[in-house]
């Protein structure tokens, strides 16, 4: 069986979905997810919980936090430096 590749070009690479909804809700909260990704797992009696099981479900969604949390990821790592 071949062993997997390291993904070094893959800045997502280790982090899981949780991890990331779990900081996001941290630094942006559910209002501004909302505001940035439209979807109803944001708006409607949001959880950790259930946007986990829409995302996982819905390919072009997951992409969009993904895509969300890379924009944001850098801020908040200056945010700790200072």
């Amino acid at each position: 069986m071949p062993t997997p590749s390291p993904q070094p070009n893959n800045p997502l690479h280790g982090i899981t979905l949780e991890r990331m909804l779990t900081e996001m809700v941290e630094h942006l909260g559910w209002k501004k997810m909302a505001d940035e990704v439209r979807i109803a797992c944001f708006t409607t009696d949001p959880s950790v919980s259930s946007s986990l099981k829409f995302l996982r479900k819905t390919p072009w969604a997951r992409k969009k936090v993904e895509n969300l949390y890379l924009d944001y990821r850098a801020d908040w790592g200056s945010a700790k430096a200072t």
